[in-house]
């Protein structure tokens, strides 16, 4: 007996995500767009744009278009530019760096007083692996970071950016909670806010919101 045809419309939303942490967590991004990882690779300067899809179900794909901002202080005051309007961020810290965690609760202050009330901020502690493999070289515990994120309302994630481990699931679970059915774009032909991802040079225009 053959498979049943699939008569689902696939469907299409996009999201501005952006990514706030210290100079040294940005590798995050680097692993999920690329899949790659690089121990020299130099700081962002100013900020840098790149886009990634994932297939959320069967039949629905979200786009995040992600600004990945400078962690540098002197860059800081750009920050707002790029969050403005974003649907979600993704606050990283070092777990092996106690005063990482701090630098990160304070761009948690700075999203929830200027960014949009209903931004999914997801704090993301990096260099899972090192821990992992000497758990003396934790500084912030998985407890704390995650008692602090529940209180806010925040998604909590370990991730390591050198071996990839939990880098697509918590993207993966920050999808899960954007509002998919406002912003959804079925190629049927429902007009909705978002780009039509089909049409060529538009995103970048759309990308910045500012």
């Amino acid at each position: 007996m053959s498979a049943p045809i699939n008569t689902e419309e696939p469907r299409f939303a996009q999201f501005k995500l952006v990514l706030l942490g210290e100079s040294a967590v940005g590798k995050v991004l680097h692993r999920f767009v690329k899949d790659s990882f690089d121990d020299f690779r130099e700081s962002t300067i100013g900020a840098a744009f790149l886009t990634q899809t994932i297939l959320l179900d069967h039949n629905t794909t979200v786009k995040f278009e992600i600004w990945d901002t400078a962690g540098q202080e002197r860059y800081k005051s750009l920050a707002p530019m790029y969050y403005r309007n974003a649907n979600c961020a993704l606050v990283v810290f070092d777990l092996t760096k106690q005063e990482s965690l701090e630098k990160a609760k304070s761009w948690i202050k700075e999203l929830q007083r200027q960014a949009n009330s209903d931004i999914v901020i997801a704090l993301t502690g990096n260099k899972l692996d090192l821990v992992q493999e000497d758990e003396g070289a934790r500084e912030v515990s998985e407890d704390e970071a995650r008692a602090y994120a529940n209180e806010l309302g925040l998604l909590y994630f370990e991730v390591s950016a050198k071996t990839g481990q939990e880098i697509k699931e918590s993207f993966k679970s920050i999808a899960e909670k954007l509002p998919i059915e406002e912003k959804v774009n079925p190629r049927q032909g429902r007009r909705s806010r978002n780009v039509d991802l089909s049409r060529p040079n538009t995103n970048d225009q759309q990308a910045c919101g500012c």
